[in-house]
């Protein structure tokens, strides 16, 4: 399988890391990547035996059979469409573009078109597969979580008390805090939306990791989860487990026996 990845800043380094020289896909490789620094980006192609594309679109046309993006909102936004209308599968990091259901809903119908897939991963938290379990008969009825990080890693955020930055739907929280947030956004699509999901976004002093707490209820029941994940060690704004669930993502994407 070969890889195509649009940006090179932390996490796309560690998939360059994970998948060219740890080789943890099996007959996987990233053999191209796009960025705006074609400096750096030559310098990082020629390291990890890739090689630079400056433009997305000619990424796109090239002979890459999936792309990750490790960008922003604004490349998935801008590029998505076209990336699943080529034939390629398109993996997302930047899952708060898709807080727009419209949108959401243009690239399903894109997907079942031209028989590509839009993967996305369940990032730094869990108790997806018993949202999806509920919301298979439609009798989810509540989903929240509460995020807890240290002051550092939520920009403007008071650095000696415990602060509450933000409290309301997913659909919101993505706009305020778009670096910060894309757990809310996976956790609502695979439950009851984002603007039913609740949010909770704290800066809290006493923490040294990215805290989530999950509940939800409904006929099956009720489910809390609670994930404390160690930050990137190059990235507090990123939770380590959030770029782990990219390569676990991409190992079964064509898995004969899948779990969940």
């Amino acid at each position: 399988m070969k890889i195509g990845l649009i940006g090179y800043g932390n996490i796309g380094r560690f998939l360059l890391q994970s998948i060219n020289h740890n080789h943890l896909i099996k007959d996987g490789k990233i053999t191209a990547i796009s960025g705006r620094n074609p400096e750096l980006g030559q310098k990082i192609a020629d390291e990890y035996d890739a090689e630079y594309i400056q433009e997305v679109n000619q990424l796109i046309e090239s002979d890459v059979d999936l792309v990750i993006e490790a960008a922003t909102v604004e490349v998935v936004k801008k590029h998505a469409a076209a990336i699943l209308k080529s034939g390629k599968d398109f993996l997302v990091i930047s899952v708060g573009a898709l807080a727009d259901q419209s949108f959401y809903e243009q690239l399903h119908l894109i997907c079942e078109k031209f028989g590509t897939k839009l993967l996305l991963p369940s990032g730094a938290i869990g108790g997806l597969d018993i949202l999806k379990a509920a919301k298979s008969i439609g009798q989810l009825e509540t989903v929240s979580i509460t995020t807890r990080k240290p002051p550092k890693a939520l920009p403007g955020a008071p650095l000696d008390q415990e602060t509450v930055l933000f409290s309301g739907c997913a659909e919101d929280a993505i706009q305020k805090f778009p670096q910060n947030i894309n757990v809310s956004i996976i956790l609502s699509l695979a439950g009851i939306g984002p603007a039913k999901t609740a949010v909770t976004i704290i800066a809290d002093p006493k923490v040294d990791k990215n805290n989530h707490t999950i509940e939800a209820s409904g006929s099956f029941g009720k489910l809390s989860v609670k994930v404390e994940n160690d930050p990137m060690p190059e990235n507090p704004k990123t939770s380590y487990l959030a770029v782990l669930s990219v390569i676990s993502a991409l190992q079964s994407k064509d898995a004969l026996i899948q779990m969940g």
